[in-house]
């Protein structure tokens, strides 16, 4: 029973393929306060870049509105020209600045993951409409996690505004009092040191939970041994007919290697470990390996020259040397040249005795 839990276990780090195939689902690191920094961040950009070009727009649009209010007709046609006017002009002063702010929004999922393309969050599912799967989402480790950031977030934010806010009570008492040239100064420097403060703060908020996604991530993409042996049997094949189709490869080999010994010209051998089967024969560069092999391999090429009168000569550093450095249907080196013209001249004079 252990080794079938550990053996199910999602304890093992997944594979690259394991992670191609979570991108492909949608599955990807994503960290709603990385995307809320990015806005966030932007929007302070924009207030500081934008804020007077934007004000100066919108004010220029409804001051033209406001001089001219008694020539504005108020029948059907009329209001809905000027109302599609105003609302032309409005998007006009807000047009760049609003796409600055999209653009920050994809900026930041970018940062965590490249695009993905996926319509599998799309499907429907039981589970998302399930009581009881939205009862355990609800009071999962990662909705308490989501819980006690939201108070981290709301306690550092309210206590920065409080150090901003409170040295500057007296001066928000007088602002019913003061010229709105100077109330939209002071409000704009006002927001912008606020969330200029609040950005520092989320960068460091966001910063710890992407790290705390990428790692309820991770865990997720783990997989078990099984997994991982059934990953490598579809990518690399099942290792069990490889080795099978390697033993077929192998006495298919040494089948036509045997069927090769008739045509030998010697067997060298050390006589009882190994055995090379060499050809040469007038015009060829140099002999030619036929066979070879150690132990009951090289007993079956002795027993196949001895049932085809085919000479055995026995040199052991010779027959050693052969087989480690010359294989099947390739030519002896150069360097074993001189030792294996000895033995085939060798051969070359006991025939030519034996035939006179």
């Amino acid at each position: 029973m252990a080794d079938e839990h550990d053996d199910t276990e999602r304890s093992e780090d997944p594979t690259q393929k394991r992670l191609d195939e979570a991108l492909q689902r949608g599955d990807v690191v994503k960290s709603q306060e990385v995307n809320t920094w990015f806005v966030l961040a932007g929007a302070t950009l924009i207030l500081l870049s934008f804020s007077g070009s934007m004000s100066t727009g919108v004010a220029s649009l409804l001051g033209g509105l406001v001089a001219n209010a008694h020539q504005i007709p108020v029948d059907g046609r009329g209001l809905l020209q000027t109302m599609q006017t105003l609302g032309i002009g409005t998007i006009a002063a807000v047009a760049l600045p609003f796409l600055l702010l999209i653009l920050a929004a994809i900026l930041g999922n970018m940062v965590q993951h490249r695009l993905v393309w996926s319509g599998e969050q799309l499907k429907p599912k039981l589970s998302k409409i399930s009581p009881a799967a939205g009862f355990k989402r609800l009071f999962s480790k990662i909705a308490l996690a989501n819980f006690i950031k939201g108070l981290v977030k709301l306690a550092l934010i309210g206590a920065v505004m409080a150090v901003l806010l409170w040295p500057k009570r007296n001066q928000l008492d007088g602002l019913v009092a003061m010229d709105p040239a100077v109330i939209l100064a002071l409000t704009k420097a006002l927001s912008l040191e606020m969330l200029g403060t609040v950005v520092a703060i989320l960068a460091i908020v966001a910063a710890a939970d992407y790290l705390f996604q990428y790692r309820q991530w991770y865990e997720r993409q783990k997989m078990s041994v099984r997994e991982l042996k059934e990953e490598f049997k579809q990518t690399e094949g099942d290792p069990a007919i490889k080795a099978k189709i390697r033993q077929l490869r192998q006495t298919r080999a040494r089948k036509r290697m045997m069927a090769a010994v008739p045509k030998a010209s010697v067997i060298i051998t050390n006589p009882t470990h190994y055995a090379v089967a060499l050809q040469y024969d007038r015009g060829m560069n140099a002999p030619l390996c036929l066979a070879k092999g150690i132990d009951t391999i090289a007993l079956k090429i002795r027993e196949v020259a001895a049932e085809h009168n085919i000479p055995v000569v026995e040199n052991p550093p010779l027959a050693r040397a052969l087989h480690a450095t010359v294989e099947i249907d390739q030519e002896v080196p150069p360097e074993h040249y001189r030792a294996v013209a000895e033995v085939i001249g060798y051969v070359m004079r006991l025939r030519g005795a034996v035939r006179h």
